[in-house]
């Protein structure tokens, strides 16, 4: 039976990885997070706000299956999707996060690889609360080292002649999304952001809310975007009319469609030039993610990434 442990994953804080000793350094992953909890019930998989994608990934659930041979545990790592370089591909992974049972068309079209790095439970234990060191290393005794789907990243520290500087210029090198360091003394505390975990991406992006739309019937030209202000309410921060494909777009339309509003969803009055026939507002329920450039009181230069089924409201922070 697993350990009466809380499955919520453990949040890194933004800053630089350009730390000291007493850190471990991993990269970080461009993918959804995802917490398996495995026993006498079999294998259940949760993203990061507890929503139940068992079904969403068969292969990483038989993969976990395959790798723990029958012990019980509880996991937390990133769910992927490989380009032809075999670099982890966001734009890949939303066909896989938006099917809530995906079929084996789509698995074979496209896999889906966890990338575990961090162990909650063991065989009915709680080991959150050893530190970070001793996790690994249980974890590289739980987890076979030759899956094909499921697999634990390497880490490195200060002993094996790695800092946050040369992390960073491997991830940009590789084209990888950022790093993350990881205080070697830490435990592991469920649902909540710590200090002890830094992460550094090496694009800037945001989690945002869908506020409204602008285009004509069939076609959706722009999304606009709200934040949460830090004094409370949903702020306009800005437009994206880039980072779409095709077929996204069509299903953007779909889902928008179903929860149009009469009047814009934000605390304060929007632009004035956002106030013609030519806006259409929705319920505030869909959140993305875009890469920008800069934020005043705006994005600069945004490009959309997709929906994120995963977040919440209050992932939507104001930016920077």
């Amino acid at each position: 039976m697993a350990a009466a442990v809380r499955v919520a994953p453990m949040l890194a804080t933004p800053g630089s990885v350009l730390l000291g000793d007493g850190f471990a350094y991993e990269m970080k992953y461009d993918g959804q997070r995802g917490m398996a909890t495995v026993d006498s019930r079999g294998v259940r998989l949760s993203s990061r706000n507890g929503t139940t994608i068992t079904r969403t990934y068969p292969d990483v659930v038989a993969g976990i299956r395959r790798v723990l041979g029958g012990h019980d545990a509880i996991l937390d790592g990133e769910l992927v999707a490989l380009d032809e370089s075999g670099r982890p591909s966001f734009g890949l992974l939303q066909r896989r996060m938006h099917t809530q049972r995906a079929g084996a068309a789509l698995v074979h079209e496209v896999p889906a690889r966890f990338f575990v790095f961090d162990i909650l439970a063991s065989d009915g234990r709680d080991v959150t609360g050893l530190p970070y060191t001793g996790r690994r290393a249980l974890l590289a005794d739980v987890v076979a080292d030759d899956d094909p789907v499921v697999q634990v990243p390497p880490s490195w520290t200060a002993a094996d002649g790695v800092d946050g500087q040369v992390m960073l210029e491997l991830a940009t090198a590789h084209g990888l999304e950022g790093v993350v360091a990881k205080r070697l003394s830490s435990r592991y505390r469920p649902g909540e952001r710590s200090p002890d975990w830094i992460k550094q991406p090496l694009r800037v992006s945001a989690t945002v809310v869908v506020a409204g739309w602008i285009g004509t019937p069939g076609k959706l030209e722009s999304l606009l975007l709200a934040a949460v202000h830090p004094t409370g309410g949903l702020r306009y921060i800005g437009h994206v009319g880039t980072g779409f494909t095709r077929v996204g777009r069509a299903e953007l339309l779909d889902q928008l469609g179903a929860i149009e509003r009469p009047t814009h969803p934000f605390a304060s009055p929007p632009p004035r030039w956002a106030s013609g026939d030519h806006v259409r507002w929705v319920h505030p329920v869909l959140l993305g993610e875009v890469h920008f450039r800069e934020f005043t009181t705006r994005l600069r230069h945004a490009s959309w990434r997709g929906l994120r089924p995963d977040a919440t409201l209050p992932d939507a922070d104001w930016p920077g």
